[in-house]
């Protein structure tokens, strides 16, 4: 039987009882009928299921629990204690938890599907719809940070969209932690690679809500270019990836980054390309989609659009912009704000 450990909306998910039943090795006629894997991670399988009082499409996370190694997996309980105490339209709803003897099972509001998936299917955001994907991932964002709550693991991947409506929401809140200040040494094994900010990739141990604002930027660059921004295959690949672009750091320009642990002074000197390698991709993104007013200098991203990813790409982390300050930039004028939180 299973027995439920928190709910926000009162559902019932039959493939829930279903899915239990069969861990539990009895017997049920329904356990596949109404169940469909949608994903499948380190810690657990995600599927789709109805919601028969309402009709409702729900995503129904199942993590086993290893009672031989740690029992529940932190990263799941980490994301309970979160998202419970998290409503915004721009945040993954989490439904309901229950749990059998040996599963987990969380119950989300579900959609579509992830911003990598979109991009492939559908190509790079033009014009405003550009502008508003990107609104909605800062307007989460600053609720999370509002609220004290790192994300830590910003990438396409983990940016849900419900097509139809064109709701983005940031979501997989594993890797999530709350924050407090002053700041305190934290775990660098955080953030997909891709989107890992520079000063938790040389080594910095203290960190704060900069980090979440530069994979923002490297998400915004995707969204126009349907590329990502520094694709590196190791940790050195993905720094020498970031200095190309920007140039090399100094101590100039980034205050303290020669005494960071993994800052070595033997690093290649590369000079700021002012975003040249974005600006082609987003023009050549523009051009593909047939958008002929958006392509200038900058494609769909603009002159504000790469004052922005700037700004989220700063060497120095004081000097990226909070998302309540870069939701107040240029960029967003004209963007649908009219969605209510």
């Amino acid at each position: 039987m299973a027995r439920k450990l928190y709910c926000r909306r009162k559902v019932k998910v039959a493939m829930v009882a279903d899915m239990v039943r069969a861990t539990m090795t009895l017997r049920s006629r329904a356990a596949s009928a109404c169940s469909k894997k949608i994903g499948e991670g380190t810690y657990g399988t995600v599927y789709k299921a109805i919601c028969h009082s309402t009709g409702e499409r729900v995503a129904i996370k199942k993590i086993k629990i290893l009672y031989e190694e740690d029992g529940v997996p932190s990263t799941a309980l980490r994301e309970i204690s979160l998202l419970k105490e998290m409503n915004h339209i721009n945040v993954i709803r989490l439904d309901n938890v229950y749990s059998s003897r040996f599963s987990l099972f969380l119950v989300f509001e579900c959609l579509d599907m992830d911003l990598r998936v979109y991009l492939k299917r559908y190509g790079p955001f033009q014009e405003m719809p550009l502008r508003n994907a990107v609104l909605h991932c800062f307007r989460g964002i600053e609720f999370c940070h509002g609220h004290r709550v790192l994300h830590r693991d910003l990438k396409p991947q983990n940016v849900l969209i419900d097509v139809k409506s064109m709701r983005l929401v940031l979501a997989d809140f594993g890797l999530a932690r709350n924050f407090s200040i002053p700041l305190k040494a934290y775990t660098h094994e955080v953030v997909t690679l891709w989107y890992r900010a520079p000063e938790v990739l040389l080594g910095q141990q203290r960190y704060a809500t900069p980090m979440d604002i530069w994979s923002l930027g490297c998400i915004l660059a995707e969204m126009a270019t349907g590329q990502a921004l520094f694709p590196g295959d190791s940790e050195i690949d993905t720094i020498f990836r970031i200095f190309r672009l920007l140039g090399t750091p100094t101590d100039e320009s980034w205050p303290g980054v020669t005494t960071l642990r993994d800052y070595k002074q033997r690093f290649p000197r590369w000079s700021d390309t002012g975003f040249a390698e974005v600006r082609t991709g987003a023009v050549e993104a523009a051009r593909k989609a047939g958008c002929s007013k958006t392509v200038g200098d900058s494609g769909a991203l603009g002159e504000d659009g790469i004052e922005l990813l700037g700004l989220c790409l700063k060497y120095n982390m004081v000097d990226r912009p909070s998302a309540k300050s870069a939701l107040r930039h240029s960029f967003f004028e004209g963007a649908d704000r009219a969605t209510p939180l």
